[in-house]
């Protein structure tokens, strides 16, 4: 049975959001704190899908438990789909949540309201110690707005406007936001992957008894 499971980032917002996410499983949800030796997986994949599963598939080698991790992009219609799988590094390696807000506001500079039309994609990657492996995706459907608002949630959430509500997503607490979220949608799919993987594993190992 599927008894724990490592979240594969070392973004302490993102800890907080998936342990909320994930609850109900049954499930022991590990952080990467209590595996300091970890390695920093470099996102370098083409995709948020190819990162997502790097990502997840170094972990479970690592620590030999099944592992999750995730990935996402911004993309923005006025700027050809960018930042997309950049998203997290827009305004350079080291930039700041501040920093890449910034970076995106100016870039669309006189881009009329109509125009701001924006989507956030958030891919999750489960992988078990055996190799198996379960893609899920969500997303997202917004507008960025023409300042920073709110003062919740964490990356691009400032400036994500949400139509339907009226407000970013940093205007929203966080049981708002994980209902409506990209990262919400995906993970919900992946705790049914989970809860499926943990009956199919069960059922194997009492099969393997008989």
């Amino acid at each position: 049975m599927i008894r724990e499971l490592v979240l594969a980032t070392r973004n302490r917002h993102k800890v907080i959001e998936l342990v909320a996410l994930l609850r109900g499983l049954g499930i022991t949800i590990r952080s990467l704190d209590e595996f300091p030796d970890a390695p920093d997986v470099v996102e370098d994949g083409a995709t948020c899908e190819a990162n997502a599963i790097k990502k997840a598939r170094a972990i479970a080698e690592y620590t030999g438990l099944p592992a999750v991790a995730d990935d996402t992009g911004l993309e923005v219609d006025a700027l050809g789909g960018r930042p997309g799988v950049h998203a997290a590094r827009y305004a350079g390696e080291d930039a700041t949540y501040d920093d890449n807000c910034r970076k995106l506001l100016r870039e669309l500079t006189g881009v009329p309201h109509e125009r701001r039309t924006a989507r956030f994609v958030t891919v999750a990657a489960i992988v078990l110690p055996s190799g198996e492996m379960r893609v899920v995706h969500g997303t997202l459907d917004g507008a960025i707005a023409d300042e920073t608002n709110g003062t919740l949630g964490f990356g691009y959430d400032p400036v994500f406007f949400v139509p339907e509500l009226g407000k970013t997503l940093a205007q929203l607490s966080a049981d708002q936001k994980n209902t409506i979220s990209h990262r919400a949608k995906a993970f919900t799919l992946a705790k049914d992957l989970l809860r499926e993987m943990k009956f199919e594993l069960l059922e194997s190992g009492r099969s393997a008894a008989r």
